[in-house]
């Protein structure tokens, strides 16, 4: 039950909202489909046994009448069954791709992407979202379409095994209901936490992977390849024990579901050997019987002999319903419940801090004190501080990434902040997405970004990969400095009010620093620093020294000087 409320939860938006006409429209069509397939099935059955009992009476006529028959139904059949599945794998696919952009667009808005990955409440998000959604969708249509396709070979078949035996009938129903009871109660809870651990060990293991390629030159750089290889071989030992147990449990399962259908191929022959043997009933009748007998059980032994995959199933509805409790929620939802305070942030004309408590994200640690300052627009504010004294921390409070604390943090609007870490993020694309990154598009024109470069003492990258087209991996492409050089020509590209910098410079030589940061201040940006150069200070007004514990000062920049 629990299950299926999960499953009601993540399924009914679809259903019901505004892709709902499409959705009901296709079931419907696949649901006719069904019908045809199953009603073609029962012909052919009939078929089967009209045959048998042609050669058992040696009757030609009715033979050869009887295959004709069969070959003009599967005329018919072949088609309606191949444009089933077909039909089938496109709806699985059109609601993998509503469902993909709906968690998208709740993974990437409000930075829960952010929050997710830094929380730790959840592991593997873009796993859940690339994989288990895909599972989702197309085993819940195939299961969908089994159960309604085994309801309709329930009604059709058992009218035909009804006519024939009703003892068979009888034996059928007490011996799915048995199997299915024993089923849910001995194998149920523990396949389904099994195969939720498994999912989580292979996206551990893949994670592990992916680390080493996206770090390849620092762990070259490092030789730490035997280090590596302890934390992939820790991560595959995890996949590999719960495997072993979720083996082990799906080998008693098989025991119990080969023993439970072949039981089976005897029991029609026995019940209705009397009748044959008297001559009260044609051959060609059993075979008939067989076949119903066959597909009535299949029908009603449906969550038997399909238990490992439907635990598989569940286990990813698990998955994907914690992610979209934390990715879906209503915009405007309240604040967690407890008493945890919150910074709280605001527009304004300037940039203000306002009574300040930092705290790092789970409280452990005090990181600033009642920090107040204010910002006039076109000044400058220099952070620096011994390591780990918070200073990219504060930052992050200051963009809104880290909120756990209090006071209020006031920022002209998002739209005109623009922040360039140490280690610029490029993404893989054009020359041209590189340089107005985040935007989609620009009103610049080429000429415009042209001469951006050319400011940023990039002239020459153009021409060098082949123009504002050409697509390359930059992070590899381009040295760190370069990279930093790309983060100042977006600035160029934005023309933001205020322009956080966290070490943005560091990888420049001095004479390109101070090229960059006088072009910042000539345009009378606002400047936000965190930096530990000397000669940094004369683009600032204010400089905001943390010396650990929460402790503060604020000094003006001229005459400030750096230890040692």
């Amino acid at each position: 039950m629990a299950a299926w409320r999960q499953f009601i939860s993540v399924a009914k938006p679809y259903w019901l909202g505004d892709k709902r006409k499409s959705a009901w429209g296709l079931l419907a069509l696949l649901v006719v489909l069904m019908l045809a397939e199953t009603q073609f099935a029962v012909m052919l059955n009939n078929q089967a046994g009209e045959m048998t009992s042609a050669l058992s009476a040696r009757d030609g006529a009715r033979f050869w009448s009887n295959v004709r028959a069969c070959l003009a139904v599967l005329v018919f059949a072949v088609p309606i069954y191949a444009f089933y599945y077909y039909m089938r794998d496109a709806f699985s696919n059109h609601w993998r791709r509503w469902l993909t952009g709906r968690f998208l667009d709740g993974y990437l808005s409000g930075r829960k992407y952010y929050e997710l990955n830094s929380s730790g409440d959840i592991d593997n998000p873009d796993q859940r979202i690339s994989e288990d959604i895909n599972s989702f969708t197309g085993r819940s249509i195939h299961f969908l379409l089994i159960f309604l396709g085994s309801a309709m070979q329930l009604v059709a078949f058992s009218a035909v095994l009804w006519s024939i035996s009703r003892t068979l009938v009888a034996f059928l129903a007490v011996y799915a209901i048995v199997g299915t009871v024993v089923a849910l109660w001995v194998f149920g809870s523990p396949l389904i936490q099994l195969n939720f651990w498994q999912l989580r060990r292979e996206a551990d293991f893949r994670f592990g992977l992916m680390r080493v390629r996206e770090n390849a030159e620092s762990i070259a750089f490092y030789r730490g390849e035997s280090q590596e290889r302890k934390q992939i071989e820790r991560r595959f030992d995890a996949v590999f024990a719960n495997y072993m147990k979720l083996i082990k449990k799906q080998r008693s399962l098989n025991l119990f579901q080969r023993g439970f259908s072949q039981l089976t191929l005897v029991v029609p022959s026995v019940i209705l050997a009397d009748g044959v043997l008297s001559g009260q009933l044609e051959v060609g009748r059993a075979v008939q019987a067989a076949g119903a007998f066959a597909a009535v059980l299949s029908a009603v032994a449906l969550i038997v002999d399909n238990f490992e995959s439907l635990s598989r199933f569940v286990a990813g509805i698990g998955r994907l319903h914690a992610l979209s409790e934390l990715v879906l929620k209503v915009p405007g939802a309240a604040e967690p419940a407890g008493t945890q305070q919150w910074i709280e942030s605001r527009e304004g004309d300037c940039f203000m801090l306002d009574t300040v408590d930092l705290y790092t994200p789970q409280a452990e640690r005090l990181l600033v004190k009642a920090l107040s300052l204010q910002l006039n627009p076109g000044d400058g504010l220099l952070i620096t501080g011994v390591s780990g004294c918070g200073k990219s921390s504060l930052l992050r409070a200051i963009a809104g990434l880290w909120r756990t604390g209090s006071g209020t943090v006031q920022h002209p609007p998002l739209g005109t902040v623009f922040f360039l870490p140490q280690r610029p993020y490029l993404q893989h694309g054009t020359l041209r997405s590189q340089l107005i990154y985040p935007s989609p598009d620009t009103g610049l024109s080429d000429e415009r970004l042209l001469e951006i470069l050319k400011e940023v003492r990039l002239e020459d990258l153009a021409e060098r990969v082949g123009g504002l087209d050409a697509v390359q991996d930059w992070e590899k492409l381009l040295s760190v400095g370069e990279q930093q050089r790309m983060a100042f020509a977006r600035v160029l590209v934005r023309e933001p009010q205020v322009v956080i910098l966290d070490e943005a410079t560091s990888a420049l030589d001095s004479a390109s620093e101070a090229a960059l940061y006088q072009r910042l201040r000539d345009s009378r940006t606002t400047l936000i620093s965190v930096a530990h150069r000397a000669a940094v200070l004369r683009y600032h007004d204010q400089v905001l020294e943390l010396t650990g514990g929460g402790a503060w000062q604020l000094y003006d920049a001229k005459g400030y000087q750096f230890d040692g």
